[in-house]
Order: structure tokens, then C-alpha cells, then sequence
């Protein structure tokens, strides 16, 4: 109806998501929920996301209610309805809204307007984000300074994807790049962690999506810091921090990575001091990484070592993101929400270093057609380093079928002996008499829905 900038939220007493379900969209479901708004909305499937929100108040439905909408929420002055471009263009409810002129916008817009009232800090990157966004938000949390954040995952120290401090200067946002969402957020300071190229059915090219990173951090305040993993081809308004693991060069370096008495510690060299022992609550090459992106700019912001290291040292992690299902001496079971081969290289590779001597087995379910098809050799290849792998059919989300692409012609390429292609229901029963090594579910579709039912089979 009009452009988002010129109205004001306090215009508005109820939203209305179509989309609800998905992890973006409910931070906001539950943000404007917390504000005291009356808030509703559709999705396609119940999931334990959509339970939580139904259990927080907010009113949920899983059919296309077209002109059925509760009428409360078709009163157009004053209910703001946002929605996912995961949806599709024909559904009854989105068009409803659309005839009627309702104040209609996609879940990065309003994002972008609600983090502009304060000094946000955006996480990018291919790959990352989430992990890092939400040990960043633990951090500040944890500190004399504290945060508001919406974030891309459940954060497990929140057990939540919105933290909320309303008076507070600072927002750390999951700044996603898909459908260039990330070009809507106005970021006093950012880091990125990665720009391999994903998305390429959005973006075309490779070379458009490095473009959409280097449009992003053209956003970053002057006055701000862009903390970016050293190597990447970025240029900024704001001085850059550079950083990496076992690095001469970059302003903040981590060496020694270790895994002792249960602990996974790291030295950082930072452009001040040697920073020894420095405790990460969550195992992994690649979160050493982002703690490392975490320490630099928060010393930027002003905490104390004491502050930092504490944070880093209780930090959970996140839903789905090396996550421990069991963890026993014969037994580990780790769930993982990788779904691009380098984050699969990063996750065997965390797995290898901690668990050396033990098999790994795992189940991977490729996320859409379109990323099989353009980084086909590299998933062939990093799961090629697996002992023992189970396939599953490709996860379509939004994609029709690409003729040729399928998990089949994936599982060929794979050079493993031990490999096979099984239906969800099928890997779960084959998976069901696991008594010892390592066992990974990997994959950003539904392979989610099987992790409940594993873990106990297995407990």
C-alpha cells in the first residue's frame, strides 16, 4: 500500500505472517507477540517451530484460507502483513491481501526497518551465520553491554530464535543473502564469514553473487568495523578487520587448536596480545573460526577479555548445527543442518579432528535441485571422506524437478564402497541397530524429522 519507510509501527495493533513456520519469519511472529500485537498466520506444515509459537499465544492454521482470513485481520489500517517469497505466488491468502491493498511486505523489509531503530550488527556469509550470529548474541548477552537479536536458528542458550532487550543500542541480525535480503539492513558493523557461491538459481552467476555481498557491506557505517574472514574480495565505508585459523597475516589468527578433558580450546593472537586457552563451548574447526570473528568485534564494542572469554566458554550453540544427539563412548550422534560442500568438508573435517580413530557414518539428504546440479563434484567429493553413506532422494523446497539431476546419479559419482540410497523411512530403520562409531544426519530439508525418532531407537 505504501512504502515501508514512511509508516510507523505503532500504526498497527496486529500481523498477519504466510509463512509463519519458517525460522525468520517466527522471530518476528514472536517479537511482535512480545510487544503485546495480535498476531496469526498460515503455513504449509505443523512443525515443533510452529508448536512453540501456538504454545507463545500466537494462533496458527495449516490450510489456505483464501477470503476465509479472520476478519480482525483483513481490517487494513491496522494490521501489517508480512510474508515469505518461499510462498507461492497463487495462494488464495497472499492474493486476498493483495487485492484487498493491504500493508503487505516481505519478512527482510520489515527486518530491516525494526534494526534501523538501533545500532545493528549484521553476521553474513555463504556459511556460518547462524553458529555466529547467535554466539555473538550470547556474548553481548552474557556482558554488561546485552542485545537484542533475531536470528536464524534456536539459539540453545535462549532456547529461541528472538532475544529482546528493548531499550538496548544493539541488534545482531542473520543477515541472509538469499533473494538479496541482506541488501534491506542498514548495519552499523558486520561480519562475514563467506562468499562461495550458493543460491545461483536467484543469482545467475557467481560473479552476481559476490556482487551481492560487496553491495551489502557498502551499508556498513563508517564509523562501524566489517570483520571479514581474511582472503574474502570485499571493500567497505568501514575499516576492515581481517581474520583466520593458523594466519600470519590476518589482524586476529587462532593456532592450537586442541580438544583436552573434554574441552575444545584454541590461542588467539589478536593485534594486542597472545590470548592463551580460550574455551569454546561448542567443538569444531569451523566454530573455532567464528569465535574468532566473535572476539574481534566484540573488542571492537568495548567488552573485556573476561567477558568474552566467559561467553565463548558457556555458548551452547544452535538447533541443528553440530548438534549432540547422543555422546556416549561408543556412540556419538551429531546433527547437522549442512547443506554446501564446503560445509560439509568443514563438519567431516571437525569430526575427523575430534574423533580420529572412529568410524563415521552418515546420512545426507541434498537440498534442492538446482545446488546438486552446480556443486555436484564438490558433494561427491567431500562425501567421498565419509566411511559409510546413506543417500536420500533430493529435497525439492521450492524447485520443480531438473531432468538428470538426481540422487542416484550423485550416489555413482561418489567414490566409497559403502554407500547406498534410501528413502527417510529406510535409513531409519537401517540406522536403528547402530552400537558404536560416529553417525551424522546432514541436510537443510525434512531429514529433520527422523532425528527424534533415531535418537531414541538408538537410546
Amino acid at each position: 500500500m505504501n512504502e515501508l519507510d514512511n509508516i510507523q509501527f505503532s500504526h498497527f495493533k496486529r500481523a498477519y505472517f504466510i509463512g509463519i513456520g519458517g525460522i525468520g519469519m517466527s522471530a518476528l511472529a514472536r517479537y511482535f507477540n512480545t510487544i503485546g500485537w495480535e498476531v496469526a498466520g498460515y503455513d504449509k506444515t505443523s512443525s515443533s517451530l510452529t508448536d512453540a509459537l501456538q504454545k507463545e499465544g500466537i494462533s496458527i492454521h495449516f490450510e489456505d484460507l483464501g477470503k476465509e482470513v479472520p476478519v480482525q485481520f483483513q481490517e487494513v489500517k491496522s494490521t501489517l502483513v508480512v510474508y515469505t517469497p518461499a510462498i507461492p505466488k497463487n495462494l488464495g491468502e497472499l492474493q486476498v491481501f493483495q487485492a484487498s491493498k493491504s500493508y503487505l511486505f516481505k519478512r527482510s523489509e520489515v527486518l530491516g526497518l525494526l534494526t534501523r531503530q538501533s545500532k545493528s550488527i549484521g553476521v553474513a556469509g555463504t556459511h556460518g551465520k547462524t553458529t555466529t550470529s547467535s554466539m555473538l548474541a550470547h556474548i553481548l548477552n552474557n556482558s554488561k553491554i546485552k542485545c537484542n537479536a533475531f536470528l536464524g536458528g534456536i539459539a540453545t542458550n535462549f532456547n529461541s530464535n528472538l532475544l529482546i532487550h528493548p531499550e538496548n543500542q544493539y541488534t545482531v541480525i542473520e543477515a541472509d543473502e538469499f533473494d538479496r535480503s541482506f541488501l534491506k539492513l542498514s548495519p552499523f558493523a558486520s561480519i562475514v564469514t563467506s562468499t562461495d557461491p550458493d543460491h545461483l538459481d536467484i543469482y545467475g552467476e557467481a560473479a552476481e553473487f559476490l556482487e551481492g555481498f560487496q553491495k551489502y557491506t557498502n551499508l556498513i557505517n563508517r564509523n562501524g568495523r566489517l570483520v571479514m574472514k581474511e582472503g574474502l574480495q570485499l571493500t567497505s565505508p568501514a575499516p576492515i578487520i581481517s581474520y583466520a585459523i593458523a594466519s600470519k597475516t590476518a589482524d586476529y589468527s587462532g593456532d592450537n587448536l586442541r580438544f583436552i578433558g573434554g574441552k575444545f580450546l584454541v590461542d588467539v593472537r589478536t593485534p594486542h596480545a597472545i590470548l592463551k586457552n580460550i574455551e569454546i563451548g561448542i567443538p569444531g574447526i569451523h566454530n573455532a573460526e567464528n569465535a574468532i570473528a566473535c572476539i574481534a568485534l566484540c573488542e571492537f564494542l568495548g567488552l573485556s577479555e573476561a567477558e568474552i572469554r566467559s561467553g565463548l566458554a558457556t555458548f551452547l550453540g544452535v538447533k541443528r548445527r553440530f548438534e549432540y544427539q547422543i555422546k556416549t563412548e561408543k556412540l556419538v550422534y551429531i546433527d547437522d543442518y549442512a547443506h554446501h560442500p564446503t560445509e560439509l568438508h568443514a563438519l567431516i573435517s571437525s569430526v575427523r579432528l575430534l574423533y580420529p580413530d572412529k568410524k563415521i557414518t552418515a546420512v545426507f539428504q541434498p537440498h534442492l535441485f538446482s545446488r546438486t546440479r552446480d556443486f555436484f563434484e564438490g558433494f561427491s567429493t567431500e562425501l567421498s571422506l565419509v566411511d559409510d553413506l546413506v543417500l536420500l532422494p533430493i529435497y525439492p523446497a521450492r524447485e520443480e524437478p531438473i531432468p538428470g539431476i538426481t540422487s542416484d546419479l550423485l550416489l555413482e559419482k561418489i567414490t566409497i564402497s559403502s554407500k547406498q540410497l534410501l528413502s527417510p523411512a529406510e535409513a531409519l530403520n537401517y540406522l536403528s541397530g547402530k552400537k558404536e562409531g560416529i553417525l551424522l544426519t546432514i541436510g537443510a530439508g525434512d531429514i529433520d524429522r527422523i532425528v527424534a525418532p533415531l535418537k531414541k531407537a538408538l537410546a
